[in-house]
């Protein structure tokens, strides 16, 4: 029987956040191939938006001496866990190379990055075009002149559907539910529920997430209106059995799949 009570603490919703959605080893990886690939050189600078625990920003300054990451975010709560999760465990030299900053992703900041990310589909919090479109303006401008935006999005009928997916792991199970979804606004609403396996609880609307549903042809443009000369669409290979295979290559068609993770790149 599963208890459907309780408030999972601030370290453990986070840790089961970062084990259940990201991996920014594999992030890392794609920006850099891909950054190297349009420029020719490494990529130094990262200020990852909406960055939460920072766990992307304080893994990038690990990659040579000469990187430095900013990681901004809105919300104190996932700063203090990166802090004492994260930062704590980088070396002097590297946590001098590495920044949380509170603050929001439309300020104007007085630094630039050779790559700015808004992963985890954050930027659908901006229903509105006119508030995406000033966001990417402000992307623009915090870009060096040799500078990427990478941006992951998701789609598919099935990302359109009103389902609850639940994914296993060692010691919990995740459950991506999207609850509702109006098709005249492309407004939707997910949520994600825990379930620990010691004691079988379930944790209910752990993280809760009010969104519009972007597409990439309507990204790209906005992308292009912001003042960015070009972008890039990424689509993933197939596994064979019909699923993933984690590799994802530039591509300007693609099969019209029930569910698809990706990535967008804008170039200054």
């Amino acid at each position: 029987m599963t208890t459907e009570t309780g408030i999972l603490s601030t370290s453990q919703k986070y840790k089961y956040y970062e084990t259940a959605v990201q991996c920014f080893e594999s992030d890392i990886e794609f920006l850099k191939d891909n950054y190297k690939k349009i420029y020719n050189k490494e990529p130094l600078t990262l200020r990852e938006d909406f960055g939460g625990t920072g766990a992307l920003a304080c893994n990038w300054v690990k990659e040579g001496p000469n990187n430095i990451s900013w990681a901004v975010d809105i919300d104190p709560e996932p700063i203090g866990y990166g802090i004492e999760n994260h930062l704590s465990k980088l070396t002097k030299k590297e946590k001098e190379r590495m920044k949380f900053m509170e603050a929001n992703v439309l300020d104007k900041f007085d630094f630039k990055a050779d790559v700015i990310v808004a992963f985890n589909f954050s930027y659908f919090i901006f229903k509105k075009r006119k508030q995406l479109l000033e966001y990417f303006t402000r992307v623009r401008e915090g870009l060096n002149d040799q500078g990427a935006f990478f941006i992951d999005l998701f789609g598919g009928t099935e990302a359109r559907s009103e389902l609850v997916e639940e994914t296993e792991h060692e010691d919990f199970s995740y459950f991506w539910d999207c609850d509702n979804f109006n098709p005249i606004t492309e407004e939707c609403q997910y949520y994600i529920h825990f379930k620990t396996h010691k004691d079988n609880q379930k944790y209910h609307k752990v993280f809760s997430y009010d969104w519009r549903m972007w597409g990439i042809a309507e990204l790209r443009e906005i992308m292009e209106d912001a003042g960015f000369s070009k972008t890039i669409a990424f689509w993933e290979g197939d596994d064979g059995d019909g699923g993933g295979d984690g590799e994802f290559y530039k591509t300007e068609t693609a099969e019209n799949c029930e569910s698809w993770v990706t990535y967008i790149c804008a170039l200054p």
